[in-house]
Formats: structure tokens, C-alpha cells, sequence
């Protein structure tokens, strides 16, 4: 069986090897690429998903721009200090040009169109703010029924990054991510912080990755800044692939051990903006938020060698 794969992304590093997973997994069928602002502006995001396809050669897959800021606020700030000001560490420019045009319509009427084209449910990954996702689901409820699942990757237990308490995507914008939480018809894995970071690989899985060929080689070469921050974050030379590891669950399900709990998204101004509220009480007396599959833990090895192997040399 190919799982038929939307993805939904603001390249950034990790979205980059997310990107490259699914487009050289041979078990996906990867319909669209749909962009959103996040760690850069929409429109270096676009350029960069676009180029990425073209370098793991997949100028089939169509891509189309979306929303370019948050539902109702303008983002704070945006992470170019870990992804570089062109996302992927000054090397976004070392890509190949992308061959196919940038889709006409918008990423929410490509999905639509994607979703109503399938002859099976799909699945789709939103891997950075959930702005397009919310869109999508308020605007056309009548594709609900077309979508697997959604599985994010967002959202943080017990640390952010973004604050003391929100990570980035959700941080990014909160109002869409409540909208796309309380969707209780449309089933959803939230892969948080707390297991991406326990995902992380070192410099010997990045050297193995560079030895691997031209595509190994060009996504090692977008991690310089990358390194840099989480050499600080981690304590040894190594990154997170944050993003390929809800990819990693979008294309194998059940590569990640998840429990489900009530979520819910503090969408007020105030400090604790951005959080995620993961009610893990065993008996909740008043649950916060609807029940959503939580990524707990995975077989840390075995997820590292399947990303691996894939970007090395697809399957």
C-alpha cells in the first residue's frame, strides 16, 4: 500500500530532510507540496520547497503558496538565527531551479482539488504553522472525509522553544492550531518536542548521510546554523529532525508509540501563548480540549535508520 501524502511546510532545515523522506520513499505517493510563512517569509519558504523537489528530482509534485501570515496576529519573530535568513543555512542558493511553475491556485484550493481528485483518503502532514491546515478544514468541510489523518508535527509537553512553554509551529500561530485540534472528525497525531528531541542524530548519521550521494551531500550542507544551535541545545554536535520525524508517522504508521490525551491550545495574549495543554490526569474531572493521539516514544534506533536509509537511498 502507498499512502497518498499531502504535506504542508515552511522550509527550514528538518522540512527539508522531511521533504527529501517522503519524496524518495517509493511507498508514498506524494501529491502535492503546499507552503506557509514559519521559520522564513512565504515566499523564500515557496522557493525553497519547490527547489528541494527539484533536487530530490520530483518536479511532478505540484506546489502552491499559502497563507503568508497567522489568522489573526502577525508572528512576533521568525527563526532565521537556527535555519539561516534563506532557511537552510546560506545554502538555499546552491539548489537546483525548480522546473515546474508555481501552481496558480493557492495551497488551500490545491488541497481541496488533491483531496477530491483521490480515490482513497489521504494523509496530511503539516510540518509547520497550522494556518493553511485551518483554512482548509473551516472552509471546506465536505473534504473531511477524504483526509486519513492529519499528522503535525507541534506542540510541546513539558519545554518549548519558542517561550518557556510553546513550541514554534503552534507559537506560530495558536488560533489555527486550537481550530485544527478541536476538529474531532478528522483523526490527528501531534508529534511534540518531547520525542523530536529524543530523535536527534549525531555527526557519525550526518556523515553517513553526506557519504550517501548528491542528495545526501546537498541536505548535510544546509546544517551549519543548524549545528550551531543545537550544539547548544543538546551538548554534543548533532541536530534534531524534528520534521521528519512526524513524516517518519505519516509514512509508516505506527513508527511512533502514541497515547491519547485531551489537547487543547492557550490562544490568549499573554505569556503562556502558544502552549499546549496536554491533560495527562487519569481521570480527568473536566477535560481540557478533544482527544488527539500524542507521539510519546518510538524505538529511537530503528526511527534514525529508517530516515536514514530513505534519504540515502530511497526505497
Amino acid at each position: 500500500m502507498r499512502t497518498k501524502l499531502i504535506i504542508d511546510t515552511d522550509p527550514g532545515v528538518d522540512d527539508a530532510f522531511a521533504i527529501a523522506l517522503a519524496a524518495r520513499s517509493a511507498d508514498v505517493d506524494l501529491l502535492g507540496v503546499t507552503t506557509v510563512f514559519g521559520n522564513v517569509p512565504l515566499t523564500t519558504t515557496t522557493a525553497n520547497a519547490r527547489r528541494l523537489l527539484q533536487l530530490c528530482d520530483r518536479p511532478d509534485v505540484p506546489v502552491a503558496a499559502g497563507a503568508s501570515r497567522p489568522l489573526l496576529y502577525r508572528e512576533l519573530r521568525r527563526l532565521s538565527a537556527v535555519h539561516g535568513s534563506d532557511g537552510l543555512s546560506g545554502h538555499a542558493a546552491s539548489l537546483p531551479e525548480a522546473t515546474r511553475p508555481l501552481e496558480d491556485s493557492d495551497a488551500v484550493s490545491l488541497m481541496v482539488s488533491l483531496l477530491e481528485a483521490a480515490d482513497e483518503p489521504v494523509t496530511i502532514a503539516p510540518i509547520g504553522p497550522l494556518t493553511n491546515i485551518a483554512a482548509l478544514l473551516a472552509a471546506h468541510p465536505g473534504v473531511r472525509s477524504k483526509i486519513a489523518r492529519i499528522v503535525l508535527m507541534g506542540g510541546a509537553i513539558t519545554l518549548g522553544n519558542s517561550t518557556a512553554v510553546s513550541e514554534f509551529n503552534i507559537w506560530a500561530d495558536p488560533d489555527a492550531a486550537r481550530r485544527v485540534l478541536a476538529e474531532d472528525d478528522v483523526p490527528c497525531v501531534m508529534v511534540p518536542l518531547d520525542l523530536t528531541h529524543r530523535c536527534a542524530v549525531d555527526s557519525s548519521w550526518l556523515t553517513k548521510l553526506a557519504a550517501s550521494g548528491p542528495i545526501g551531500q546537498a541536505l548535510d550542507s544546509f546544517t551549519p546554523d543548524y549545528l550551531a544551535h543545537y550544539r547548544q541545545v543538546l551538548g554534543y554536535e548533532g541536530i534534531v529532525l524534528h520534521d521528519a520525524v512526524a513524516v517518519a508517522e505519516a509514512i509508516r504508521p505506527g513508527i511512533l508509540h502514541t497515547e491519547t490525551y485531551p489537547v487543547d491550545i492557550d490562544s490568549s495574549s499573554g505569556p503562556t501563548r502558544g502552549m499546549t495543554i496536554v491533560d495527562r490526569r487519569a481521570v480527568p474531572t473536566s477535560p481540557t480540549g478533544r482527544p488527539v493521539e500524542v507521539a510519546m516514544d518510538t524505538e529511537l534506533d530503528v526511527l534514525r535508520e529508517f530516515v536514514l536509509s530513505r534519504l540515502a537511498g530511497g526505497q
